[in-house]
């Protein structure tokens, strides 16, 4: 138990006095703050402002940083030059791997300078493509996006989800797909589309009941040609009691579950089955199933368990008349495929098909006719092996190299597309026959898009380090071919650490200013993600939460003891729960770092499950409701353990003013935070903060906004890490 302090933040401060280069003043209002026997006076509480939307006084003080921060931005020299290099990269077209229906192929293209992508569609593999949705025709900002698009089994119709301005309120329509028009149908509340009744007749779908009360989840039946009011409800988050009353829990387990993402359905594509899952953690879910036509037959949802409080997590599922197979956490850390009789689904009658493995870790499986096609995670890079349906091995599918890889596959054919990108290959596209074994696996190029840089430029190497604890984590490394291990190179350390997810890589073609001017780029695979299995993921979650932090700073660390860098060319990025990475590490070590980025980040650790969406990750985090929890929030939480008189680094952080997940209170507190208690020159390290004032948690950006937060935050660290002057 560590010793109980007072705190006040910054009370010693004085406002700014508005000399060249200083940031805006921001008027302090102390307000005491009370966690058990833990106290904190926070000076920007004022700055939380209510929960969406903001007060006239924070509209006001944000208009002053984003101008102070353009004013810094925009006149560092060769900022134009840089923006009009990365809009020619970032206009080079993309398109999506297709999703076929019949003999109906849909997918999304980007091309030129489209604020969006477009959703097209082809009349065979080959094909000519017809638009289908143009963003652009619904609304000329092009802050219109579409959430998704799900054609029904024949493809002769589709619906789609679109939301305005990264709000990612998504409301769904439906398009005849042979006419273009649209139907009558319009269903809002942040809907989440899942799965079309077999006869087109309509479709079943996640959604909430109130948009604003991220924990009203609802699962519905819409039937086409009817009012959503009149959509059939199967079950509610606030009912708490028809997922677990049979359950001997306590008041307070019920509350928490009621607090988590919640349920969510899963329905077979011949309407018979549904898989009804709860999250009761970030690490873990609840299983039951249900008959659906004993459901259209009596109204009632009658669900049989799977499995309930076990740990781990179910993933890739296809459903083969009164089988389920899934991928699962569930009883195998590094996951396995199993194989579910639905007439008997308790997971002790589980049958593998694919067992765990000590080495891989399985990320997901596609479903092809006859085959189960396993990617596979190995030190972070994907491997694809195929077996039949009963698991009888089936080889490997030859991939382009070491790097990240999808497959696109469908249970009423073995023509699928393998999806391919690594940090020197572009994301491309593959048509591939699983069928054509002696010619292993034939495959053709589909599509690759004409980048104007040289990806044989760049070398790529995966190291490890061992971290403070000793663990040996992995690190990839990415830079110029040649490059001189002077200790001297301009570095940007990237990463996230959290929610089980898989940093691995991929191509981006707007790094190549930055590998052009003999940048680094460093991207170690942290605790907390999921790249070694939910051990992995566990052993950086919670309390052991500092794990992350103490990976990402050994990590720097490694690059300045092996000569890539030193403290005043080495940068650090990071965005959501990455942007608490590094909040964390610059105000753990501030004297390892040049620049720091912390785009749209939770950074108050005390006050964060108390807004939006935020108590969907207590299990992740914890909350300082705890007192136990409390102890090791209060240690690591950025905001919290500013202190006056550092000398921190040059600081660029972003929020979205319509961000639905993390409030953009962090952000704003954080800045003012900073701006008053560094020790720096505010001319040579700034505290920037950007506000975009239309915008989310980044999702559904158009490409004028995108082509300017790349340019603002490369030529932020070229500026600080000594690229240009």
């Amino acid at each position: 138990m560590r010793t109980r302090l007072s705190v006040t933040l910054l009370l010693v401060a004085t406002p700014s006095l508005g000399q060249p280069g200083d940031p805006p003043a921001t008027e302090m209002k102390p307000s005491e703050q009370v966690f058990h026997d833990f106290r904190f006076v926070d000076n920007y509480e004022w700055l939380e402002g209510p929960e969406t939307g903001v007060t006239d006084e924070i509209a006001e003080w944000s208009e002053a940083q984003n101008a102070y921060t353009r004013e810094f931005l925009d006149t560092i020299k060769g900022r134009a030059e840089l923006e009009s290099r990365l809009r020619e990269l970032m206009e080079v077209p993309s398109v999506s791997s297709p999703a076929v229906y019949g003999d109906r192929y849909f997918y999304s293209r980007r091309e030129g300078d489209q604020p969006q992508p477009v959703i097209y569609m082809r009349e065979g593999a080959d094909g000519d493509e017809r638009v289908l949705l143009d963003p652009a025709t619904i609304d000329e900002s092009g802050l219109t996006t579409v959430s998704f698009y799900a054609p029904n089994p024949d493809g002769s119709l589709m619906a789609f989800g679109t939301y305005y301005a990264g709000d990612e309120n998504t409301t769904a329509y439906v398009m005849n797909v042979d006419t273009g028009e649209w139907l009558a149908d319009v269903v809002p509340g942040k809907v989440s589309f899942d799965e079309w009744a077999p006869d087109g007749s309509g479709f079943f779908y996640n959604a909430l009941e109130d948009t604003d009360d991220a924990y009203s989840g609802v699962y519905r039946f819409h039937k086409l040609g009817t009012h959503p009011k009149q959509d059939k409800t199967l079950f509610r988050q606030r009912d708490i009691a028809f997922f677990y009353g049979d359950k001997n829990y306590d008041e307070s387990k019920l509350e928490s579950l009621k607090t988590t993402w919640g349920p969510f359905g899963s329905a077979s594509d011949d309407g018979r089955w549904l898989l009804v899952g709860y999250w009761t953690g970030t690490s873990g879910l609840d299983l039951w199933v249900a008959d659906l036509d004993n459901w259209r037959r009596t109204g009632e949802l009658d669900i049989e368990p799977m499995a309930i409080g076990q740990s781990g997590r179910v993933g890739s599922s296809d459903f083969d008349g009164d089988v389920l197979r899934m991928t699962t956490s569930i009883g195998a850390p590094n996951s396995r495929v199993v194989e579910v009789d639905l007439h008997d689904p308790s997971m002790e009658n589980w049958t593998d098909l694919v067992p765990e493995s000590d080495e891989l870790v399985i990320r997901g499986v596609s479903f092809a006719r006859g085959m189960l096609a396993v990617n596979y995670m190995q030190n972070a890079s994907s491997r694809i092996a195929l077996y039949t349906n009963s698991g009888e091995p089936l080889g490997d599918l030859d991939l382009p190299g070491i790097g990240s890889a999808g497959l696109a596959a469908f249970d009423d054919r073995t023509e699928a597309y393998l999806t391919y990108t690594s940090y020197n290959e572009p994301r491309s596209i593959y048509r591939v026959d699983l069928a054509a074994r002696d010619s292993n696996f034939a495959r053709e190029l589909w599509d690759r898009p004409d980048i104007p840089v040289d990806p044989s430029m760049v070398e790529v190497k995966q190291v490890w380090f061992p971290s403070k604890d000793g663990t040996e984590v992995s690190m990839f490394i990415v830079h110029k071919k040649g490059l001189s291990l002077n200790g001297d190179n301009p570095t940007i350390l990237y990463g996230y650490g959290g929610f089980n997810i898989s940093i691995t890589p991929s191509f981006s073609s707007t790094m190549f200013p930055w590998f052009e001017a003999g940048g680094v780029y460093a991207v170690p695979n942290l605790r907390g993600g999921g790249e070694y299995g939910a051990a992995w993921h566990k052993a950086g979650m919670l309390d052991k939460k500092q794990n992350v932090f103490d990976d990402f700073i050994a990590a720097g660390e490694w690059l300045i003891d092996n000569g890539y860098t030193n403290p005043d060319r080495l940068g650090i990025a990071g965005g959501s729960n990455g942007g608490l990475l590094t909040g964390a590490a610059m105000t753990q070590r501030p004297d390892l770092f040049a620049a720091v980025e912390i785009h749209v980040p939770l950074l108050d650790m005390l006050r964060y499950q108390d807004f939006l969406m935020a108590r969907f990750w207590v299990p992740e985090y914890g909350s300082a409701e705890d007192p136990e929890q409390l102890d090791y929030l209060a240690a690591y939480s950025p905001y919290h353990n500013i202190e006056a008189g550092v000398e921190y680094p040059a600081t660029f952080l972003t929020a979205g003013e319509n961000d639905t997940r993390v409030h953009a209170m962090h952000a704003r507190k954080m800045a003012a935070a900073l701006q008053a208690a560094t020790a720096s020159s505010p001319s040579e390290d700034p505290i920037l903060l950007w506000v975009d004032r239309k915008a989310g948690h980044g999702g559904g950006k158009s490409l004028d906004q995108r082509v300017r937060d790349i340019a603002d935050r490369r030529i932020f660290m070229m500026r600080q890490l000594g690229v240009i002057e």
